[in-house]
C-alpha cells in the first residue's frame, strides 16, 4: 500500500498524507519557535514582572543547551523509531511529550520551567527527526516529486515558525509569560489531535519495519540497559551537587557539552580516516564533510543567536514604537521566516538557471558564511548609533540583517543533508547524518553561549566578533574551495 493508494486522493498534485505531516509539523514549529522567542526574555525578565532574574551569561547558556539538546537527542530519537516503534508512533509520542513539556512551564515554578524543557528536549528528539523520515517514504520513487514534497513540507515549517512568535510571543510579553508558554502547548495538541484525524492517509508509511524476535529482544535490553545508565548517572550528579562535592555553573555546563561534541566529532574523524580503510576517493568526500562540518557549526553559532543576542538586542535598544503602538519583541522572530518564504523559490529559479554553472557545496557554504556576516556587520553599524548602548534604533537595522540572514540561510542550510548523503561512504552515511547533526547542535550551543555576552561587553563588540569570525571563515572556504576543495568534491561525487 502507498500513500496516493489510499483513497486515491492527491493534496495538490501530492501523496494525500503530506498533508497530514504538513499540519503536524507547522503546529509543532510553531510551538517551538513560539517557545523560543520568549525564552531568554523571560528568563533575563526581572522576578518583580513575572521573569527568573537570570543574568545574560546564565540565560544564554539554558538557552544554547536547550537547543543544542534539541538536535543531540535527534540521534537516539531515530534509533528508538527505527529499532522499537516506528516512525508513525515516535512522531505521536514525541507530541505528546512536547505539549507536557510546555503545558509544565505553564506552571510558575523554576523547577518546572526546567523540567518542561527537558520534555520538551526529548519529545523533539522523537517527533523531528521521524517525521521527516515518514515524508521521504511517501515517495518511492524519488527524484524531482519528492524534492517538490519536502519543500512543500518546508511551507508548513515556516508558516509555524512565523505565526508562533506572533501569538505566544504576544501573549507572554503582553498578558502572562506562562499563558504563552501553554498556547504553544496548544499548538503541539492541536497538532496531534490533527495527526490522528488524517493518520490513516499515510497507508503503511512508517510503520515499525519487521524484524526478527531476536533483533527486536537485543534492541529492546540495549534501550533498557541506556535507559538505567542515563538515570544512574543522573542521579550520581544530583547526589554530588547536592552533598556540595560539585557545584557547576550553567555556563560551565555549557562549555563542557560544547568540548565534549568537538571532542567526540573529532575523535570519530580521525578514527575514519586512520582505521576506516577508506579508499582514496572516499578520504576526500570525508574529508569534505569534516571542513563542511566546521562551517555548518559557525554559521548556525551566529544564525541562531536570532533568540539570545538578537532577541535581547530587539528588546532593549530596539525602537518598536509604530504610531503609539509598541510592537512586542517576539514579531520580531517572525521576520526570518517571512523572508524564507518569499526568498525560497527566487533561489530556487536562481540555482537552476545556473545549470551547469552552479556553485559547488563548499562554495555555497563560503558565501552563506560571509552573507551572514554582513548581516552581523548591519548590527555593528546599528550599534554605532546606540551611544554606548543606551540610545534606541530602529527596527530596519534588524530586519535588513535578517534578509542578509535568510539569504545565507539559502544558500547553506539546503546544502547541508544533501551533501552528507552524497559525498559520505555507502557503508557510513547513517552515522554522518549523526555527526552533522552534531554540528548543528554545537552551533546552537555556541550562540546560546555567545548571546550571553550581551551586557558584559557592548554590542558593537559583540556583534563585530561574530561578524568578523563568519567572513573570515567564508573567506578561508573560498580560497580552500578555489584551490582544492571543488576538485575533491568533484571527484568524491564521481565516486
Amino acid at each position: 500500500m502507498n500513500a496516493t493508494s489510499v483513497g486515491g486522493k492527491q493534496w495538490f498534485g501530492h501523496p494525500r498524507g503530506l498533508s497530514t505531516l504538513f499540519f503536524t509539523e507547522m503546529w509543532e514549529r510553531f510551538s517551538f519557535y513560539g517557545l523560543r522567542a520568549l525564552l531568554i526574555l523571560f528568563m533575563t525578565a526581572a522576578v518583580s514582572t513575572g521573569g527568573l532574574g537570570f543574568s545574560e551569561g546564565k540565560a544564554g547558556s539554558i538557552l544554547g543547551l536547550y537547543t543544542a539538546g534539541v538536535y543531540l537527542l535527534a540521534l537516539p530519537g531515530g534509533w528508538i523509531a527505527d529499532r522499537l516503534i516506528g516512525q508513525r508512533q515516535a512522531v505521536f509520542i514525541g507530541g505528546i511529550i512536547i505539549a507536557a513539556g510546555h503545558f509544565t512551564m505553564a506552571v510558575p515554578r523554576e523547577l518546572t520551567f526546567y523540567l518542561g524543557l527537558l520534555l520538551i528536549v526529548i519529545g523533539t528528539g522523537l517527533l523531528k527527526p521521524n517525521i521527516s523520515t515518514i515524508v521521504g517514504e511517501l515517495y518511492p520513487e524519488g527524484g524531482a516529486r519528492r524534492d517538490a514534497g519536502f519543500s512543500v513540507f518546508y511551507m508548513g515549517i515556516n508558516l509555524g515558525a512565523l505565526f508562533g512568535p506572533l501569538l505566544c510571543g504576544w501573549l507572554g510579553q503582553n498578558v502572562n509569560w506562562h499563558y504563552g508558554f501553554g498556547l504553544a502547548g496548544i499548538g503541539m495538541v492541536l497538532g496531534l489531535i490533527q495527526y490522528k484525524l488524517t493518520e490513516h492517509h499515510l497507508g503503511s508509511y512508517g510503520l515499525l519495519k519487521a524484524e526478527s524476535a531476536v533483533t527486536r529482544a537485543k534492541s529492546s535490553k540495549l534501550f533498557t540497559y541506556a535507559i538505567v545508565v542515563i538515570l544512574a548517572l543522573i542521579l550520581t550528579l544530583y547526589l554530588l551537587v547536592q552533598r556540595g562535592v560539585l557545584s557547576p555553573t550553567s555556563e560551565q555546563i555549557a562549555k563542557a557539552v560544547g568540548f565534549t561534541i568537538v571532542g567526540i566529532a573529532a575523535l570519530y574523524f580521525l578514527y575514519q580516516f586512520i582505521f576506516g580503510k577508506l579508499t582514496p576517493v572516499e578520504t576526500k568526500g570525508l574529508a569534505m564533510i569534516a571542513v563542511l562540518f566546521v562551517a555548518s557549526a559557525v554559521f548556525w553559532s551566529g544564525f541562531e543567536q536570532a533568540s539570545s543576542s538578537m532577541n535581547l538586542f530587539a528588546d532593549r535598544l530596539t525602537d518598536r514604537t509604530i504610531g503609539g503602538w509598541k510592537v512586542p519583541t517576539t514579531w520580531l522572530q517572525s521576520v526570518n521566516p517571512v523572508f524564507i518564504i518569499l526568498l525560497a523559490p527566487v533561489f530556487a529559479m536562481l540555482w537552476q538557471r545556473l545549470g551547469k554553472r552552479d556553485l559547488s557545496m563548499p562554495a555555497k557554504f563560503a558565501m552563506g558564511l560571509i552573507i551572514l556576516g554582513l548581516g552581523f556587520g548591519v548590527m555593528v553599524w546599528a550599534s554605532t548609533y546606540t551611544a554606548g548602548d543606551t540610545k534606541l534604533v530602529g527596527m530596519g537595522w534588524l530586519i535588513a540583517t535578517y534578509f542578509f540572514h535568510t539569504c545565507g540561510e539559502l544558500c547553506l542550510s539546503p546544502v547541508g543533508l544533501s551533501s552528507v548523503t552524497k559525498l559520505a561512504p555507502e557503508r557510513l552515511v547513517g552515522q554522518m547524518m549523526g555527526i552533522w547533526f552534531m554540528a548543528t547542535s554545537l552551533g546552537n550551543l555556541i550562540a546560546g553561549i555567545a548571546g550571553g555576552s550581551f551586557g558584559s561587553m557592548s554590542t558593537q563588540q559583540l556583534f563585530g566578533r561574530v561578524s568578523m569570525s563568519a567572513i573570515v571563515a567564508g573567506m578561508i572556504l573560498a580560497v580552500l574551495t578555489v584551490l582544492i576543495l571543488r576538485r575533491w568534491t568533484n571527484e568524491a561525487l564521481a565516486k
